[in-house]
């Protein structure tokens, strides 16, 4: 099935970007029309690398790979490839969300890109953009996109983007990309208040009024990479140093002293049980239960990606995507979820 996917590529002001004028429709081609040379096991992932994947309020299963996005539509992956750098160049997605209006929206490595219907829009630093290096991308419930770069956070209201003033911070030298106002992850929680982390520690914003968490619970590391919302409303914190719960106005680290964490905790998820997913250190996976830390044992033929994402689906399914591609963990195995599925 080819979807086609109409370009339109406007600044920030609504008006035609003149330099794209005369670009035509490219068109959205399913993945297998698409060859990649070499090993035939990276022949059939869906990108040697996906970086995260997100399902839309429709139930569409969106991935975002350093090959770009890839829509799952009617069982075959769809790449939209009218996402693309300013110069005319594939991008990599590193976030997706989806605003109240049912655009879906990407942040990837030159700007930000929506998808509404079959119109794709792409924006850059010379429509207002804070920078092109975007991390992480937040739709709030006021209808304003909320944008993380490596250079600080931006907010778009559909018309123009205002930059939004947030300390700076450290630069974490132990990682290849890293600045003092690089903006890791922002989060609307389920009562409208925003998180943001960065790598001058955990923010969140509620009334015009912008406060330090990190400061005020007790968190001792510059570097928060993720916040994450369970299904009781409690707030999980990844960071540098650990994970942690937000009860009140305290962070408990609920690794501290027990697992090493050595470059830090990465993705947290729920499962439909109730425990916590995290991951420690790139490579090893943990449930907290409430009580006790379990390290998720792999084997070699049962290991899956490095995982960048643990997400859970509105089956209640919970897929590992990273370096390596992408999986399900079924039973305790891991499934390797390649262009043809299994979906």
């Amino acid at each position: 099935m080819v979807i086609t996917l109409s370009i339109l590529i406007t600044a920030c002001n609504g008006q035609e970007n003149k330099r794209d004028v005369q670009n035509t429709p490219l068109q959205g081609q399913t993945v297998a029309q698409h060859s990649i040379p070499g090993n035939e096991y990276l022949k059939k992932q869906i990108s040697q690398v996906v970086r995260m994947m997100f399902q839309d309020s429709k139930g569409t299963i969106w991935f975002g790979t350093e090959s770009g996005a890839f829509r799952l539509t009617e069982g075959s992956l769809i790449h939209i490839d009218s996402i693309k750098s300013e110069s005319g160049k594939g991008v990599t997605i590193k976030d997706i969300t989806e605003d109240k209006d049912g655009t879906i929206w990407f942040g990837h490595t030159d700007g930000v890109s929506s998808i509404k219907g079959e119109t794709v829009m792409n924006y850059y630093q010379s429509d207002g953009l804070i920078h092109n290096d975007v991390w992480c991308i937040e739709a709030a419930t006021d209808g304003k996109i909320w944008i993380g770069t490596i250079d600080g956070v931006c907010v778009f209201d559909g018309k123009k983007f205002t930059n939004f003033e947030l300390p700076e911070g450290k630069k974490d030298t132990t990682v290849g990309v890293s600045s003092t106002r690089m903006v890791h992850d922002i989060l609307e929680d389920s009562k409208g208040k925003l998180w943001i982390t960065s790598n001058a520690g955990l923010f969140s914003y509620s009334n015009d009024v912008l406060t330090n968490v990190s400061e005020k619970a007790g968190i001792n590391t510059n570097f928060v990479n993720t916040v994450f919302e369970d299904k009781n409303g409690g707030l999980w914190i990844s960071t540098k140093e650990g994970l942690h719960y937000l009860k009140g106005n305290i962070a408990s680290n609920i690794t501290g002293g027990k697992i090493e964490v050595g470059k830090g905790i990465g993705s947290i998820a729920e499962d439909k049980d109730g425990k916590i997913w995290f991951v420690s250190n790139q490579h090893f996976l943990f449930t907290y239960d409430g009580k006790d830390l379990v390290e998720f044992q792999k084997s070699e033929d049962n290991k899956g990606p490095v995982v960048f994402q643990i997400y859970k689906d509105q089956a209640g399914r919970l897929w590992f995507v990273g370096f390596g591609g992408a999986y399900r963990l079924e039973d305790g195995k891991f499934i390797n979820i390649t262009k043809d599925g299994p979906w």
